[in-house]
C-alpha cells in the first residue's frame, strides 16, 4: 500500500452501518480489505485502521516502556475503546453505538483517507472543522513543510 486517499461521503443506516466505499477499498491490499480496528481519533472523529496497519502500529507500541508513567497512559488512552470490526456480506461497517455517540455520528459521515488510516467524522463537524482552519493553511503549510529537505520534522 503507498498510502490511502480521497475523501468519501456516505450515510449511516438506522443500525449504524455504512457501504464501505469501492474505490477506497481497491486502494488497501488484497489481505487488508475486510478486517479493520476502529478507534478513537485525536479530534472529534473516529480512526479506522486497516488490521496490517493496526498490526504495524501495535508492533511499534509493544516497544514502549511501560515502566513510565507516561507511556503507560498514552498506551492506555490509545487503546481504550478500540474494537475489531469487519465487513459483511453486503460491504457494509458496522460501528458501535458507544463509538457513534462517543464522537457525535450522525446520519451523513464522511470518510477522510490519509497514509494508513481512515478517520469518521460527522459531517458537519468535519467542515466545520476545515473551513475553521482555512485561514491558517498557508501558515500551517509554511510550518509543516517549510524544511522539507531538513530532516527534523
Amino acid at each position: 500500500m503507498f498510502g490511502l486517499v480521497g475523501e468519501y461521503e456516505v450515510k449511516l443506516d438506522a443500525k449504524g452501518r455504512f457501504l464501505f466505499p469501492s474505490h477506497l477499498r481497491r486502494q488497501l491490499s488484497p489481505d487488508a480489505q475486510e478486517n479493520f480496528m476502529l478507534n478513537k481519533g485525536f479530534e472529534d472523529c473516529l480512526t479506522l485502521y486497516p488490521m496490517n496497519e493496526w498490526d504495524r502500529l501495535s508492533s511499534k507500541l509493544s516497544k514502549l516502556n511501560l515502566f513510565k508513567p507516561q507511556n503507560r497512559m498514552f498506551y492506555r488512552l490509545f487503546h481504550q475503546g478500540a474494537k475489531q470490526i469487519a465487513l459483511d456480506s453486503a460491504g457494509r461497517l458496522l460501528i458501535p453505538t458507544v463509538q457513534m455517540d462517543r464522537v457525535g455520528l450522525e446520519k451523513d459521515i464522511m470518510l477522510i483517507a490519509y497514509n494508513d488510516r481512515i478517520e469518521i467524522w460527522d459531517k458537519s463537524k468535519y467542515f466545520e472543522l476545515i473551513e475553521g482552519n482555512m485561514a491558517e493553511f498557508a501558515d500551517l503549510a509554511n510550518e509543516v513543510m517549510g524544511n522539507l529537505d531538513d530532516t527534523e520534522q
